[in-house]
Formats: C-alpha cells, sequence, structure tokens
C-alpha cells in the first residue's frame, strides 16, 4: 500500500468505511497493505470514519501513515461516507471494502488482471468466506424482482436453494466455483471500473445502510456493462461487526431499503407489488424476532415456574405432613419467590446461584412476613422445605446445562477452550503471552508447525496432519499466525477443514496485538486483546436488593444522608 506516484496512474483506489471496529480493520489494512503491495502498481487507500468512539482513528494515524484518512464528526450513513472518498479516488478501479474483512495477498492482482481481460466488466465480486470458512452465498447475488423478493422472504429459497425458479436470490444453480456474469455484487467486496461509475453515478445516499449495493449493481447493468462473480481470488467477511445482522433494527433497515429500491427501479404496479411484500416481510420477521427475544428471555423463568410448582403440588399430594389446604397458595408462593429472583439478578447472564439463593430467601422472607398467608393454611415448615426446594431445583438445572455445555459445574466459570496455534515456535508463544494478557479461558494444547521441519517440544505436528491433530487433542480453537501464514494459506485451512468440526478460527496478524475471528457467519465479530479482563467472569456479590428488601420490611433503618456539619 502506497502513495500515488506523481507520473504514474493509480492503479486502484480502495475505500474503507469504518464504524467501531478497531481491531477488525487493523487486520483489514495489514491484508490491504500486501495485496497492494504483490499488484506492483500504484495504489491509494481511503479509511473513511464515520465518527467512532474506539481509537480507530488514532490507531490508522499510527499504524498506517500512507492511508487517506477522512474523518467524520457524525455518522452520515455508509453511501455518504463512501462518496466522500469516492470523488477523491484516482484509480482506474475503485474498491468498496468493508473493515471486517480479510482480502488475499494476491486479490488486487488477480482482480485488476481480470477487469483488464474484460473491458465490457463494470463491476466484479469474489469468493467470500465467513468467520468458519464456510462460503457466503451473497458472493453472487440475482436482482430482487417481486417474484425473486417472495421466494426468498417466505422461505422457498432456502428450501430449494439449487432450484433455477426459487433459488434465484443467491442464484445457487450456478458453481461458486466458476466465472458468472451476475446481477448482483455484494458491498462486502465491490470492485468497480472508473469510466462505469462515471457514467452511472455514486452510490444513492438516500440509503443509509443496506441496499446501495444492490441500487449500484442495477445502475451499472443498466448502463450497458457487466457485473462478474469471480472464484479466482477469496476474502473471509466476518460479517455481523460492521452492523448486527441479526438484530430487529436490522430487519427494518434493510427491507426499507428494498422498498425504496423498487420504488426507484421497477414500474408503479411492479413497485407496489414488490413494497407489499417487503413490508409483510419486514412486519413478519420483526415478528418473529420479538418472539423469539420474548420467548428466549422468559423460557429461564417458564422452567423453574414449572420446576417449583411440580414440587410443590407433589408436596402437597405425597407427603401428609405438608399443610398447603389451598391449592391457590402454590401459584402464589411460585410467583412471589420468582418475582423476588428476578429482583436478586437470578435471569442476569451469566447466571449465578448467589442470586438465586438470595432471591429464594428474600421470598421466603417475604411470604413469612405476610399474616395474610397463614389464614391459606400453611405452616412455616412448609415453607421453608418449600423454599428449599425452589432453591435446590433453579440451581440444579443451571448447573447441570452449564456442566454440559461448559464441562464445569462451576457457574461463574466459562468453559475452557482448548486451543491450538497453527504458526512457528516464536509466534506461538506471542500467541500465549496476548492469551494471557487477555484474559480468555483458553488452554494452549500445543502449536502446529506450517513446514515439515521439527519446531519445538509443544509442537502437535506439521499443518499437514492438521485433522488428526485436532481429534486427537480435541481442539475448540485455531489460531493462525499471519507472520507464518499466507492469509490465501489460512483461507485454504479454513475452507478444507471439515465443518463438522465446529472450530473456531481467529487470525494474529503480522506485528499485531489482537487476536481476531468469528464464531459465526451471523453473530457479531469477536477478539482477544491485552486489554481485556478476567475479572468480568467473577462479580462482587451485589447486597443492595436484599438490603432494600429488608428496609421495605422495616427491618433495616434508613440510611441518614443528611449533610454532616
Amino acid at each position: 500500500m502506497h502513495s500515488a506516484l506523481p507520473t504514474r496512474r493509480v492503479k486502484l483506489s480502495v475505500v474503507i468505511v469504518s464504524y467501531n471496529v478497531c481491531h477488525f480493520l487493523e487486520q483489514a489494512l495489514l491484508s490491504v497493505r500486501k495485496a497492494a503491495a504483490r499488484l506492483g502498481e500504484p495504489v491509494e487507500v481511503f479509511v473513511v470514519d464515520n465518527h467512532s468512539a474506539d481509537g480507530s482513528v488514532a490507531m490508522v494515524r499510527t499504524r498506517f501513515p500512507e492511508v487517506i484518512l477522512l474523518e467524520n464528526k457524525t455518522n452520515p450513513g455508509f453511501s455518504t461516507a463512501n462518496n466522500q472518498a469516492l470523488r477523491r479516488a484516482r484509480g482506474q478501479y475503485v474498491l468498496l471494502l468493508n473493515p471486517d474483512t480479510v482480502v488475499e495477498e494476491d486479490a488486487f492482482q488477480q482482480c485488476c488482471q481480470f477487469m483488464d481481460e474484460h473491458p465490457e466488466g463494470g463491476g466484479m465480486g469474489v469468493h467470500m468466506l465467513d468467520g468458519q470458512g464456510r462460503f457466503l452465498p451473497e458472493s453472487k447475488r440475482g436482482l430482487p424482482t417481486p417474484w425473486v423478493a417472495f421466494y426468498k422472504v417466505f422461505g422457498l429459497a432456502w428450501l430449494f436453494p439449487k432450484s433455477r425458479t426459487f433459488g434465484r436470490y443467491h442464484l445457487g444453480y450456478l458453481s461458486k466455483e466458476q466465472t458468472h456474469e451476475v446481477d448482483v455484487l455484494s458491498g462486502a467486496f465491490m470492485l468497480m471500473r472508473r469510466q462505469a461509475l462515471d457514467e452511472v453515478g455514486l452510490l444513492d445516499e438516500d440509503y443509509f445502510m443496506y441496499g446501495e449495493d444492490i441500487d449500484l449493481s442495477y445502475r451499472l447493468t443498466q448502463g450497458g456493462w457487466k457485473n462478474y462473480y469471480y472464484p479466482g481470488t477469496r476474502i473471509i467477511h466476518y460479517k455481523g461487526e460492521s452492523t448486527r445482522r441479526t438484530s430487529i433494527n436490522y430487519v427494518f433497515v434493510f427491507y426499507r431499503a428494498m422498498v425504496i429500491f423498487a420504488g426507484k427501479h421497477f414500474a408503479p404496479g411492479k413497485a407496489s407489488v414488490f413494497s407489499l411484500l417487503l413490508n409483510l416481510a419486514i412486519w413478519v420477521r420483526a415478528g418473529a424476532a420479538v418472539a423469539h427475544r420474548v420467548v428466549a428471555g422468559c423460557a429461564p423463568a417458564l422452567l423453574d415456574a414449572v420446576g417449583v410448582g411440580t414440587g410443590l403440588l407433589a408436596m402437597r399430594a405425597y407427603w401428609p405432613e405438608a399443610t398447603i389446604a389451598n391449592p391457590a397458595a402454590v401459584p402464589a408462593w411460585v410467583a412471589t419467590w420468582l418475582t423476588a429472583a428476578y429482583l436478586s439478578g437470578t435471569y442476569d447472564q451469566p447466571p449465578r446461584l448467589w442470586p438465586i439463593m438470595r432471591g429464594i430467601l428474600l421470598g421466603t422472607v417475604a411470604l413469612l412476613a405476610v399474616d395474610g398467608f397463614a389464614e391459606a393454611g400453611y405452616a412455616a415448615k412448609t415453607l421453608l422445605l418449600g423454599g428449599s426446594w425452589a432453591a435446590a431445583i433453579m440451581a440444579g438445572w443451571r448447573v447441570a446445562v452449564h456442566a454440559v455445555r461448559h464441562g464445569s459445574v462451576h457457574l461463574h466459570q466459562p468453559r475452557t477452550r482448548r486451543v491450538a496455534i497453527v504458526g512457528s515456535k516464536a509466534e506461538s508463544s506471542r500467541v500465549r503471552k496476548l492469551l494471557r494478557q487477555s484474559g480468555a479461558p483458553v488452554c494452549v494444547v500445543g502449536h502446529v508447525s506450517p513446514s515439515a521441519a521439527p519446531d519445538g517440544r509443544q509442537q502437535l505436528g506439521p499443518v499437514s496432519e492438521l485433522p488428526a491433530i485436532i481429534r486427537r487433542h480435541r481442539v475448540d480453537e485455531l489460531i493462525f499466525c499471519g507472520q507464518d501464514l499466507t492469509s490465501q494459506q489460512i483461507m485454504t485451512l479454513m475452507a478444507q477443514l471439515p465443518q463438522r468440526l465446529n472450530l473456531v478460527y481467529r487470525i494474529l496478524a503480522q506485528d499485531s496485538q489482537y487476536i481476531v475471528g468469528s464464531s459465526s457467519r451471523v453473530a457479531a465479530g469477536d477478539y482477544y486483546a491485552p486489554e481485556q479482563a478476567a475479572a468480568a467472569y467473577s462479580p462482587a456479590p451485589d447486597m443492595s436488593v436484599l438490603v432494600r428488601c429488608f428496609r421495605w420490611l422495616g427491618w433495616v433503618p434508613e440510611a441518614n444522608n443528611a449533610p454532616r456539619d
């Protein structure tokens, strides 16, 4: 990556719009720097920062002085920010690149050569992998016409991805290993000919986020240019770190962008059908998202209610000494205990035993203190036994679930993940140090040498034996060292390893302090960094709720907060 030479024409202008993704931006720029060096022709790189608050600007200034940095004092949106750089770009080709990406070393060389050989090409996209090495279907897309949108919205595209009728949104019937002419390019990696861009215009700033890549792709084809999907090079797109794709807000913003597109490019009749389908999709998807959150949020409380209530009813039915004369008392007891448990933090994440015990104690004290319950026919002994059962069942199922998921009965301890490092002995030592400083709950089982030569006592074997090493040592995560492996080698390994291994992949870029990765194609990316603290896993118990309840019952006097003389 270097500034344009005054006597040579800039071959490629790279534009990255960033918003609060400092660590991913650093990794993206490091990969861009290598790809620019491989191209061997002048490249200019723009970073447009949309008022980030995570140190992105300082990082770019310090680590990448060759980058042309544009700082916005507000967040004007993706389209506007890209256009700021596009108006200044001088390259024969321009590339819109997401900050949560990693490009192969030959990406720029391959793409520029392809466009040179295809003068009719207005734009191109490439083979994209997610953070787990899986092909991202949006690497190649068709135009979202009303029927295509209908098939996608109502799940037919998902059910029949390779159908030429139902699978037109992601063009699933086209091989991902071959070059194809496509309708729509992805804004994560969208390389365009400057001449074509000048003819059809820049990004439409009516789109704040999402849809602008579809709009521009469509205008390129309407202007007589062709868009291509080219699998000759790959990128990693962590997907989700730049924008939270699983949020309800994403559903509304994305589908509203599609409505803007329909109104702009389709005939009135077609646009109205499209808008109707998309508005229906907005509410269906948003409703499903809300329902999922409600169910997920209420599930622990429902399990608690069923478990506690069942125990109380069994106690009443099978234990003669239980004096729960009125069955109506059972739901009242359960409601009191669960309310107290909620107030004490039982349903906060991650789950802990102390809030459960505190909540049940609060509820039991409250029930004992209310004289009206005596008339319902219960003895204090029965209530205390019921409270003990409630505490046992609420704590028990949480401990059991945690043991299955994380291999430990201690709720405050996350599962220790087994990590193998793919890199040299020297870089392996650096990774270990960064992991210790981050406080990450991991256990390093050893390192895998990128070469066949022996490399230290803790070497697990050569990279050619990686699948066997993963199974033998029950590895959960692989950390690739960018110092010892090229991006191309890393992506090849990620794509070749069987998906059934269910691995998490992370990368430590050369000279970086951040181990970056993503465990899902839809979830936010994450990273290990020296400033992360392990203390986050063990906060001190909070007695404030218990004190407030006792004060409400009159057992604790109000504090005197009057000014002192």
